[in-house]
């Protein structure tokens, strides 16, 4: 008999908030190969920085909304006006230093996309182009960052990006399936290495 979606076993972060079920289930470590996608996780993971992903996860669509759909070329573009809206917008979180990132991270985005034909093809090239699949037993044991983290963020700086720690590199990498952090016991986990 089909498990229902409650029946199922996943991994201990998205305890019972619906939305957080859904985003593991569907998106969390599903490999990304679409630049627009791509820049969106980087938008998203950069707000995150000291906040919970939850918190960020509910107001995605707000987001989406304030961020021209998360379209690289118009962010690049954000006048002083724009940003002046942003930080009047309760939908989204009204830092300054992160909505100021977030057109810098666009310009630098385009840059990347110029230099290498897209983004994608730049950034798997730390993960040599395939998914890292882990087999963590325990959310002990998975890291908050590692050495193709590392690598990322000190590469991305050095190209003009901002809020691109390894920790936010890290988590970048396990939203866009560049890591497979689900742990073993979790259905996702055997979807996506058979998947591979």
């Amino acid at each position: 008999m089909e498990k229902t979606k409650k029946d199922l076993q996943r991994c201990f972060w998205p305890g019972t908030d619906e939305l957080m079920i859904e985003y593991h289930d569907k998106e969390w470590g599903v490999p990304v190969h679409e630049d627009q996608k791509h820049f969106e996780f980087i938008v998203l993971d950069s707000f995150q920085a000291g906040l919970s992903w939850k918190t960020i996860l509910h107001k995605r669509e707000n987001f989406r909304k304030a961020f021209s759909g998360f379209d690289v070329k118009k962010i690049a573009k954000y006048s002083e006006a724009k940003i002046e809206l942003l930080l009047q917008d309760t939908g989204i979180i009204r830092n300054k230093l992160k909505i100021h990132a977030s057109i810098k991270n666009a310009k630098a985005f385009i840059d990347v996309q110029k230099e290498f034909g897209s983004f994608d093809a730049y950034i798997w090239k730390f993960v040599n182009g395939k998914t890292i699949q882990n087999s963590h037993t325990a959310r002990e044991s998975i890291p908050a960052k590692s050495k193709e983290s590392d690598a990322m963020s000190a590469d991305l700086k050095k190209r003009g990006f901002s809020f691109v720690g390894s920790t936010i590199c890290y988590a970048y990498m396990q939203a866009a399936g560049m890591v497979n952090d689900h742990l073993t016991n979790c259905f996702c986990y055997k979807k996506l290495t058979k998947s591979k």
